[in-house]
C-alpha cells in the first residue's frame, strides 16, 4: 500500500521532503504535483522501476519519458543544446513546456527514444516538484498519469491513491494543479517545432 504524504503547495515541508526523496533513492514509484498535472515518478537509470512504469501506463517502446530538472545547468548535462536553444530554453523555464532534444550519453537507453536518441527535458514551476529535486541533487524521470483508455490525466490525488495505491509506494497530495498536458517543443532538428499545445504559451517557437 502507497504511503500518502499532504505537502503545502506553496511552502512543502522539508521533513516530508525528505521522506518523499528517500522513498524514491529506494527504488520506488511516486506521482508527484507539477506545474500542469501530477505525474508519475521514479530514479532514472532505474531499470526496474522504469519497467513498472511501462506496463502501469502501457507504453511501447518509443514513448519519449520527460526528465525533470532543478534548472538549465542540470538539463545541458542529459541534452546537446546550443546558444541559440539556450536562450529559447532559457526564456521558457520554469514553465509548462517540455522541451525534445537530442540525449547524451548521460541518458540510460532505456529512457531515450530508440530510433531518434531523444529525450523530453523539462523543469517545472511547482514549489513541490522543485523541492523535491533539490533533495535528490539529480532529475527525475517522469510521465504524465494518463491510465490506459483515458486521454486526461488523473487529478484528485484521493481517487490517484484509491486507483494506484497497490502498485505505487508513495502519492504526494500537493492541492489542484490542473490536468492539461505541457506543450511539447521538438528541438531536435534546424527550426523548432510545437508537437503538441498544451498549457504553455507556445507563441515564441511558431
Amino acid at each position: 500500500m502507497s504511503q500518502f504524504f499532504q505537502i503545502h503547495p506553496e511552502n512543502p515541508q522539508p521533513r516530508l521532503i525528505k521522506q518523499a526523496a528517500e522513498i524514491l533513492r529506494q527504488g520506488g514509484l511516486a506521482v508527484i504535483p507539477t506545474d500542469c498535472a501530477y505525474a508519475l515518478a521514479c530514479r532514472i537509470g532505474d531499470k526496474r522501476v522504469t519497467e513498472r512504469v511501462q506496463r502501469l501506463r502501457q507504453l511501447g517502446s518509443k514513448h519519449n519519458f520527460t526528465l525533470l530538472c532543478r534548472d538549465l545547468s542540470e538539463l545541458s548535462f542529459f541534452a546537446k543544446v546550443d546558444n541559440s536553444e539556450y536562450r529559447l530554453l532559457k526564456a521558457h523555464t520554469p514553465g509548462a513546456f517540455t522541451f525534445i532534444l537530442p540525449a547524451t550519453r548521460e541518458v540510460p537507453r532505456l529512457l531515450m527514444h530508440p530510433k531518434k536518441r531523444t529525450i523530453g527535458i523539462r523543469v517545472p514551476d511547482n514549489p513541490i516538484a522543485m523541492a523535491l529535486l533539490a533533495e535528490m541533487d539529480e532529475p527525475l524521470m517522469t510521465t504524465s498519469l494518463i491510465m490506459p483508455g483515458d486521454d486526461l490525466p488523473l487529478s484528485d490525488p484521493y481517487d490517484i491513491r484509491q486507483t494506484l495505491e497497490h502498485q505505487l509506494e508513495l502519492v504526494i497530495d500537493g492541492g489542484y494543479c490542473g490536468f492539461e498536458a505541457t506543450t511539447v517543443v521538438d528541438m531536435t532538428e534546424e527550426t523548432a517545432v510545437v508537437t503538441r499545445q498544451g498549457a504553455g504559451d507556445a507563441s515564441a517557437f511558431l
